[in-house]
């Protein structure tokens, strides 16, 4: 073992720079001997046992994690066949150890005798609900089982670690590996210039003429959107239809082992499927309540879906006769963008030239110095592990450095598609002082093109408002305990200091701080402000129906689809989506082979990716009150942090949100919001 292996322990700052394929697996095997023998040590520490106990158990695997979380974040951001080679000889072998932490019995017991003295009888607050929670995610992992059922649960643990790593990686290369080169300009009517720059940059860069497309969003979104070539637009959607869904890189047996496991799971526990199991420590509580509130939703927005596709059909007619054809699933984009410039006047593209990434960064942390009294400045000797990426401190206001960070927004071969906030290094104040909290924001927006810098559409503006909500909650935590700091919240709440962030690019106060023409300085336009947030709810049922329909599809391949009787997930996934399509799916239409957020995780939002959608119904309501205040309040702000963004873990959500707003949520906000308030 080298003594310079920089995973060996939680450092800080990271030496991100150091890291090699060939330290992984080392610093993993050390890692878990380690924490083997602090498990030991603690099943045989003599008693009484005291809050001690738990506070090592928090902290027994912490190391590990840290080391873990850096190679992930490494290998999503910039992998390499050495890289991942090593991260998946790791992987199964942390997943054995954690899912080996929860069935150890003599950790449960030296749990269950604490929880019957004295001192923990006397627990409150933060740290009651640390010994209660504890004590029910020991019985929900298994410690309750008999040593034939701990063994296979082991097994399933261990095999869904490695499932989920292979998934994600064949979407990274089914992604990679794709690209369509066209050589006659002429079909490239209605592109933006943007994409057509950017599309002749990623052909110069292959070394071939003409414009290469990916299905990288950036390249693929101004595709659907723009481009007047039907039968391009055709092409390209079917490939990103299909994606990961055919060998070399097919994830449909996958996924249906998964499911399969997920299943044998529940039943192993208890419970009567993966949705209740998933839900049952999360604020809805049981998969019954979470599919009560998605039908209510849908019964609500459905009237003005209708009404929307019907709205969109008679559009094409109108434009093209009444022989024109039905519409097809890569016609909807381009005819809704039609339709929504002649509605409202308003093309995106008009404001990418207010919209320099540069810009908006610094606007957003404009942004959150007026709301939460934080500075964020560049860090530009913080170790990086690519040239684009940026590293920045965030300081209190009396000049203290709480935290930092790096963004790193723009698409790479070698890199995962989407966008994400990343823990990296976590700290609560029983850290050694010298620790900060550490996290990555990651995207895959619109690049710079030589000397053009990156300007981004709004949906672009919004994700990245949008993660920057999520790193806010990760960094700026005062939670006592490091199990409870930041993130580490029930999955159906962690999206409200999100999605109240995206709230911000829509309204002038905060705009005015970023969002100014590049060429004459002009800030936004009030007009082009209303018209904006107007062209917001564009649509808006079709697209409430779109996320209920991955939530009910969520649902149900976690619930009623069997992989034994019913074969393949991806004809299932289909006939469900296509309830809350406005036109067909293709016969081959297979999402659920790239659905990364439901299978390029162990858990991740399996069930629970309605969770967008509860947490939407919290953040349109708790913005109300940063609306009736001047939006960028600081003691709203100040409130939201303290309430919110500070408390991680350390209680109950609902009780979180009544201390935030002093009710409970209200799901007409959203409705209003949409403008379906009277649908149905």
């Amino acid at each position: 073992m080298t003594l310079d292996n920089p995973l060996l322990s939680p450092t800080f700052p990271i030496p991100l720079d150091r890291v090699r394929p060939e330290h992984v697996v080392p610093a993993v095997t050390e890692l878990l001997r380690a924490a083997r023998a602090r498990v030991a040590a603690l099943v045989a520490a003599p008693g009484p046992r005291t809050f001690d106990t738990l506070l090592e158990l928090g902290a027994l695997a912490e190391p590990l994690g840290y080391a873990m979380r850096v190679v992930g974040h490494l290998e999503a951001v910039l992998t390499s066949e050495p890289l991942r080679a090593a991260h998946n000889e790791a992987q199964p072998r942390v997943a054995a150890f954690l899912s080996e932490l929860w069935l150890d019995t003599g950790l449960w017991r030296a749990i269950e005798d604490y929880a019957a003295t004295p001192e923990a009888r006397a627990l409150g607050g933060a740290r009651a609900r640390l010994l209660a929670r504890t004590r029910a995610e020991f019985r929900r992992q298994g410690a309750a089982l008999g040593a034939a059922d701990k063994q296979r649960l082991g097994a399933i643990d261990a095999r869904l670690a490695e499932l989920a790593l292979k998934f994600a990686q064949n979407a990274v290369d089914a992604t990679a590996a794709y690209e369509l080169y066209v050589t006659d300009e002429a079909r490239l009517l209605g592109l933006p210039d943007a994409a057509r720059a950017a599309a002749r940059a990623g052909a110069e860069k292959k070394g071939r003429p003409g414009w290469r497309f990916t299905l990288q969003m950036p390249s693929y979104l101004p595709v659907m959107t723009y481009l007047d070539d039907r039968e391009l637009r055709r092409e390209l959607y079917r490939a990103a239809s299909v994606r990961a869904a055919a060998p070399p890189f097919d994830n449909r047996p996958l996924v249906r082992e998964m499911l399969a496991l997920r299943a044998e799971k529940a039943r192993l526990l208890g419970y009567g499927d993966w949705a209740d199991y998933v839900t049952e420590d999360r604020m809805a509580g049981s998969g019954a309540r979470v599919r009560r509130f998605l039908s209510d939703l849908e019964e609500r927005s459905r009237p003005g879906f209708e009404r929307e596709v019907g709205e969109l059909h008679d559009y094409r007619r109108r434009l093209e006769g009444p022989d024109a054809p039905p519409l097809e699933a890569w016609d909807v984009g381009y005819y809704a963008e039609k339709l929504r410039r002649e509605r409202y006047d308003f093309d995106d593209e008009a404001l990418r030239p207010y919209f320099r990434a540069d810009e908006v960064v610094a606007g957003l942390f404009e942004v959150a110095r007026r709301l939460y009294g934080v500075r964020c400045e560049p860090w530009p000797e913080a170790p990086s592990y690519h040239p684009d990426v940026r590293a920045y401190r965030m300081l209190d206001e009396s000049g203290a450095w709480i935290a930092a960070f790096y963004v790193d927004l723009y698409p790479r071969d070698e890199k995962q598609g989407g966008a994400w906030m990343m823990p990296l290094l976590n700290h609560a104040p029983v850290d050694a002082p010298g620790m900060k909290n550490v996290a990555a924001l990651v995207a895959n927006l619109t690049p710079p093109v030589g000397a053009t810098p990156s300007r981004l559409g709004q949906q672009e503006v919004r994700t990245l408002f949008h993660e920057f909500g999520h790193l806010l909650h990760q960094c700026l935590t005062r939670a006592e305990l490091l199990v409870q700091a930041g993130t580490q919240v029930a999955w159906d709440f962690v999206e409200l200091p999100s999605q109240i962030m995206e709230n911000f690019c829509y309204e002038k106060a905060a705009l005015d701080l970023f969002a100014r023409h590049e060429t004459t300085g002009e800030p936004i336009a009030d007009e082009l402000v209303v018209r904006m947030r107007r062209a917001r709810v564009f649509r808006a049922a079709t697209n409430q129906l779109r996320q209920l329909g991955l939530s009910t599809l969520d649902q149900s391949l976690h619930t009623v689809f069997d992989p034994a009787k019913d074969g393949d997930p991806v004809g299932h996934a289909r006939a469900i989506m296509e309830r809350f399509s406005p036109t067909p799916l293709p016969a081959e239409h297979a999402l659920v082979a790239s659905f990364d957020h439901l299978f390029g995780q162990p858990v991740g939002y399996a069930a629970g990716y309605y969770s967008y959608k509860w947490a939407e119904v919290l953040d349109a309501d708790a913005f109300r009150r940063f609306a009736g205040a001047g939006l960028l309040s600081r003691e709203v702000g100040s409130a939201f942090r303290d309430a919110i963004l500070a408390r991680g873990d350390e209680d109950d959500p609902g009780a979180l949100f009544r201390a935030f707003m002093g009710r409970d949520p209200d799901l007409g906000a959203l409705l209003e919001r949409l403008g379906l308030a009277t649908s149905g």
